[in-house]
């Protein structure tokens, strides 16, 4: 994570390390969707209808009126979704002329992501949660504070010059 006052190597240095983790996290999106699986809030999911077998007329589990607004894609398609989203910030926090749009976006998207982690966690710890389901989600939590923090330092234009002021 650069300095208020890193010159434009440490931050490129910066840039590069979250764009190769954003990478990695967008590789284990399509290549490990399970991962993130409990980490997708129901709420935001579309129960799609199981297909019938008999000629009987099928009825919505739930009527378009009560569903969440957000609800848009199925759990999976969001994890695909978000895996995108991943490897396009991850190319555009790398490029200088996109880093502070990219930057910008990507606090918003791991700010995002805290309701996701924080419903996770509350699942993990009712009757039905495990031992092993708190330990990962209460890890995972807080790991998104310092993710945001680092995005949003990737915002600021990198200093050229000494890094640090210098006192006569």
């Amino acid at each position: 994570m650069p300095f208020p006052r890193s010159g434009p190597a440490v931050q490129s240095l910066s840039a590069a390390a979250m764009g190769a983790l954003l990478l990695a996290s967008a590789n284990k999106h399509f290549r490990d969707p399970i991962f993130y699986r409990e980490v997708v809030p129901g709420y935001l999911c579309r129960q799609d209808p199981a297909p019938r077998t008999d000629p009987a007329p099928r009825t919505d589990p739930e009527p378009p009126s009560r569903r969440h607004p957000l609800a848009l894609f199925s759990r999976e398609e969001w994890i695909a979704v978000t895996g995108l989203l991943e490897l396009a910030a991850a190319v555009a926090i790398i490029l200088p002329p996109t880093r502070r749009v990219a930057a910008t976006a990507l606090a918003g998207m791991f700010s995002a992501f805290l309701a996701g982690h924080i419903d996770a966690l509350l699942r993990a710890y009712r009757s039905d949660g495990t031992p092993r389901q708190r330990t990962i989600h209460t890890a995972r939590l807080p790991l998104q504070v310092p993710l945001i923090l680092w995005a949003w330092s990737l915002r600021k234009p990198a200093r050229a010059g000494r890094p640090w002021p210098v006192r006569p």
